[in-house]
C-alpha cells in the first residue's frame, strides 16, 4: 500500500515562517513524513488563480522535486480551475470562460494537460499518478457553483476523456507514463457515478481516487472497505483514498470555527492525537482488508501561521507549537496487506 499525505500547503507556509519539529529538532516535513513511513505526496495544480501564488505549475514543481528528492512516488491532481474544485463547484478558469464551442474546450482541456505533463517531464518531474479533476462528482467546467441540476453526461465524458486522453498520449512519449485517476467524494458516490460516467463513454483510466470525511459521508469506516471492494470488482481498476482527514483536539488555538468540529469526531475515535492516529490505522486496515491501493491524508500540515490562521489546525499532525504527535503514527503502523484479485 502506498501510504501518504497531500503536501500542498508546505511551501507557502514555510515562505510565511513556518517551522516544523520532530522529537525536538526543527526538520523539513516532508523529510518528517518520508522518516516516519510516507511513501506518497500528492499536490494540486489551479490554472491561472490571481488571488494566491501557490498551487501554480512553478510551486506544483517545488512540491514534487521535494518529494522525489526522498524518493517517494506522487500524485498530480489536476483542479481544472483557478480555485478549489469540489463536489460543490467546478468553475471552469477565466482563461476557459468563453469558449462555449465545446471542441474548442475539449481542445484545451488537452492542450493544457499535456503541457502541464511535458514541462515536467523535461524537468524530470513526471508524477507517478495524474487526477484528471478534484472531486468531481458534479459536472466539470461550469461557470459558477453546482445550483443542483443533473450532469450533463455527454458534455461531461467528452471533457474527461479529452483530459485523459492527453495524459495517455503525453505518457507515450516518456520512459515511465504516469497512471491515470479520476477522483470521486465520499464512498456512497462511487458506483452511482461511475456507472453512469461509463454509460455515457468515458473512456480508459487506471485508477479510481476517493475521498472520505466522516463528515460528510454517510458511510462508516466498514462501508467505506466494502465500497471499496465494490468498487474494484465492478470496475476492475484499483482505488485509493486521496483524501481523508480526522481532527485531534476540539479545541483550536488560532480560530473559533474550524473546518473539522465537533461533528467530525466519531463515537469510537475520540479528538486526542490518539483518537486521530486510532481512526487512521482502523480505515487503513479496513481499506487494506478490501484491496485498497493507498491511503493519502488532507492536508497534515496546515498549521497556523503568524500571517494566517488555519482553519485545519486542529486536523494536523502538528500540535500548536509545530510539532509532530501521534497521528502521524498511521504512517509506520504495520498493517496487514495481502494480494487480491
Amino acid at each position: 500500500m502506498y501510504l501518504g499525505a497531500d503536501l500542498s500547503y508546505v511551501n507557502e507556509l514555510e515562505d510565511q515562517g513556518a517551522v516544523f519539529y520532530d522529537q525536538g529538532s526543527r526538520k523539513d516535513p516532508f523529510q518528517i513524513l518520508h522518516d516516519h513511513g510516507a511513501t506518497l505526496v500528492r499536490v494540486r495544480l489551479w490554472h491561472t488563480p490571481t488571488w494566491t501564488a501557490y498551487s501554480t505549475l512553478d510551486d506544483v514543481q517545488r512540491t514534487l522535486r521535494r518529494a522525489k528528492a526522498l524518493g517517494m512516488a506522487t500524485l498530480l491532481d489536476f483542479h481544472y480551475s483557478d480555485t478549489w474544485a469540489d463536489p460543490a463547484k467546478q468553475i471552469i478558469p477565466a482563461a476557459w470562460a468563453q469558449l462555449h464551442d465545446l471542441a474548442l474546450l475539449e481542445q484545451a482541456v488537452y492542450d493544457y494537460t499535456r503541457d502541464v505533463l511535458l514541462t515536467l517531464d523535461k524537468a524530470g518531474l513526471t508524477p507517478n499518478w495524474v487526477q484528471v479533476g478534484n472531486e468531481i462528482n458534479t459536472e466539470i467546467l461550469m461557470p459558477g457553483h453546482h445550483n443542483g441540476d443533473a450532469i450533463n453526461w455527454p458534455r461531461n465524458v467528452r471533457l474527461l476523456n479529452a483530459g485523459l486522453q492527453a495524459v495517455r498520449d503525453t505518457g507515450r512519449q516518456m520512459a515511465a507514463a504516469p497512471r491515470t485517476m479520476l477522483h470521486i467524494a465520499q464512498p456512497e458516490n462511487l458506483i452511482p457515478w461511475f456507472d453512469a460516467a461509463l454509460a455515457a463513454g468515458l473512456a480508459d483510466f487506471d485508477t479510481i481516487g476517493l475521498s472520505y470525511y466522516p463528515k460528510w459521508s454517510t458511510c462508516s469506516i466498514q462501508q467505506t472497505g466494502q465500497a471499496i471492494r465494490q468498487a474494484r470488482a465492478r470496475y476492475h481498476r484499483d482505488v485509493m483514498i486521496v483524501e481523508t482527514a480526522y481532527p485531534w483536539t476540539l479545541t483550536p488555538h488560532r480560530v473559533t470555527d474550524p473546518l473539522l468540529g465537533a461533528d467530525a469526531v466519531l463515537s469510537d475515535y475520540p479528538a486526542t492525537p490518539q483518537g486521530q492516529r486510532d481512526f487512521l490505522v482502523d480505515l487503513t486496515q479496513t481499506a487494506a482488508d478490501h484491496g485498497c491501493l493507498g491511503v493519502v491524508y488532507w492536508e497534515p500540515a496546515w498549521v497556523s501561521t503568524a500571517a494566517t490562521p488555519s482553519v485545519w489546525e486542529n486536523a494536523t499532525w502538528f500540535d500548536f507549537d509545530h510539532t509532530v504527535h501521534q497521528g502521524i503514527e498511521f504512517l509506520s503502523h504495520p498493517y496487514r496487506v495481502t494480494a487480491q484479485e
